[in-house]
């Protein structure tokens, strides 16, 4: 299965990628006038990949069909997960990775970004892929199979930038997830640069700039 996906580029022959896997019930037009409020300027050309995620039945929301990553099975998101449908994702994005390697952006200068089920499925490939990346950026998520990230994480990926941010007020996914899951990757060593807002499940505009400076830093 091959991902439709949305690009934009800052210029011709980009020289690093940023892959952006948006919520659940969204697609790859979600975050694109986001990303366009970035100014990467200092890094030169950055090709933006907003891939869609395959529409499937979604069991929280009574079996309805719409573009998601994985299964949500209950209001236990973090503890009775879909494997199955993770394992099926992680392949879907790795082909992403691949396919922007093959186009002359080396594995250390992608990003992968995501927010919500985008955030959980960039932390689960991310932290699994066997070549170095240049980050990892989770917006109001979650570390999926958690307990499983010890024993499958890459040596490739571990001293990888992670830039993890939360809205205090997310009712969705709660704070405290976000913050078990900042801990547990914390505990295995990640740099991890953390940052809360006064925000419900969303994104604001200081997040954009928190967001915009690691990204320079990261791709720098």
């Amino acid at each position: 299965m091959s991902l439709e996906a949305i690009e934009t580029a800052t210029g011709d022959d980009p020289v690093a990628s940023v892959i952006v896997l948006h919520g659940l019930g969204a697609d790859g037009r979600d975050f694109v006038p986001i990303c366009g409020e970035l100014d990467l300027a200092r890094v030169g050309s950055v090709r933006f990949v907003f891939p869609s995620a395959p529409v499937r039945p979604v069991t929280l929301n009574g079996g309805y069909e719409m573009r998601a990553w994985f299964d949500l099975l209950d209001t236990t998101f973090d503890k009775r997960e879909d494997e199955a449908g993770l394992r099926q994702a992680q392949r879907l994005v790795e082909d992403l990775i691949a396919r922007e390697r093959e186009r002359g952006v080396p594995a250390e200068r992608i990003v992968l970004m995501g927010f919500s089920q985008g955030c959980a499925m960039t932390l689960l490939v991310g932290l699994r892929h066997n070549t170095r990346l240049a980050g990892l950026a989770g917006l109001s998520g979650y570390l999926p199979l958690s307990d499983q990230t010890k024993a499958e994480r890459s040596a490739a990926n571990l001293e990888l930038p992670i830039f993890l941010a939360h809205g205090r007020e997310d009712a969705l996914i709660p704070l405290a997830s976000a913050v078990a899951s900042r801990d547990a990757l914390q505990a295995l060593g990640y740099p991890v640069e953390w940052h809360e807002y006064p925000m419900q499940h969303s994104v604001c505009p200081q997040e954009v700039a928190d967001l915009n400076g690691w990204l320079l830093r990261v791709l720098g």
